[in-house]
């Protein structure tokens, strides 16, 4: 099925902010043991982790707190990381090998151009986005990482049955993502109630702060049909 050109619109913007010792640390001595350059090569999942199992992509890990709880919790997948903010990075490093984490790697790179390059077409169980960037004012909306286009190269990387996982505390963010969700063919709500969240994704700090001052998060995974 041929999709629409990517928008070259980037959903983040790159600052690095200051790295500390050990995360700089991190990414000096463990990046050959736990992360893949980026490049023209397609990923060889089963190579990588040197065994087979569900093949789950996160995009957009943050500080990688979460990333490496449900690493640790779903054992028998593989998890392959994309963020491109390096103290993330360098954090996440530092606890695959805190942890001994054999079933996660990283990639520091544009996610959209990781998944365009390097990903075959239906080769992925699942793909988890949490708490991506709002871009809450109006005229910034066109930087969303969710949008059509972007839907349209998920469900070509996805597996039949395949779900995207998306958690946000950010209402109209996730109106926005609902009514494109709901416009796509390509796609069914796995779940109804969108304020209940699966046991495997473990509550953030930041999470606990806002629910403590009554925030609400929205948890919505989508199967592909």
């Amino acid at each position: 099925m041929p999709i629409s050109k990517i928008r070259p619109i980037r959903s983040y913007v790159l600052r690095q902010g200051r790295l500390t010792k050990h995360q700089a640390e991190g990414i000096k001595s463990l990046s050959p043991l736990h992360a893949i350059s980026f490049g023209d090569n397609i990923l060889n999942w089963d190579a990588i982790f040197n065994r087979q199992g569900k093949r789950i992509i996160e995009i957009g890990f943050g500080m990688g707190h979460t990333t490496a709880e449900i690493a640790e919790t779903l054992s028998d997948s593989n998890f392959i990381a994309i963020d491109v903010h390096s103290p993330g990075v360098g954090n996440l490093l530092n606890k695959i090998q805190e942890k001994n984490l054999k079933n996660l790697k990283i990639i520091q790179h544009d996610a959209v151009e990781v998944l365009e390059k390097m990903t075959l077409d239906e080769s992925i169980d699942a793909i988890h986005i949490f708490f991506p960037d709002p871009w809450h004012k109006k005229r910034h909306n066109k930087r969303r990482l969710i949008q059509q286009t972007f839907l349209e190269l998920i469900s070509m990387k996805l597996k039949k049955e395949g779900y995207i996982h998306i958690a946000t505390d950010w209402e109209d963010y996730a109106n926005w993502i609902i009514e494109i969700f709901k416009n796509n063919s390509m796609y069914k709500a796995k779940n109804i109630d969108f304020s209940k969240k699966p046991s495997y994704r473990p509550k953030t700090k930041y999470e606990n702060r806002g629910v403590n001052l009554g925030h609400q998060v929205w948890d919505m995974i989508f199967i592909k049909s």
